[in-house]
């Protein structure tokens, strides 16, 4: 048996639907750019500014016995 408290929600979650759906479609869109960037970002190269600044803290590290 269902209670009035349930039969209540559920009307509700019914009338939600139509906007319910479209938040879903505009987070499953963000989501799909979000994914795109990332994997354009990861696939860039390291800039060789950065490879330098790791290659002198290495440096650093052996000569400090780190």
């Amino acid at each position: 048996m269902i209670d009035q408290n349930t039969a209540a929600k559920n009307r509700h979650r019914v009338e939600e639907d139509p906007s319910s759906d479209e938040a879903r479609l505009r987070q499953q869109a963000i989501g799909v750019k979000l994914r795109q960037m990332f994997d354009e970002v990861v696939s860039e190269p390291v800039p060789d500014e950065f490879l330098e600044i790791l290659r002198r803290a290495d440096a650093r590290d052996q000569e400090s016995g780190a």
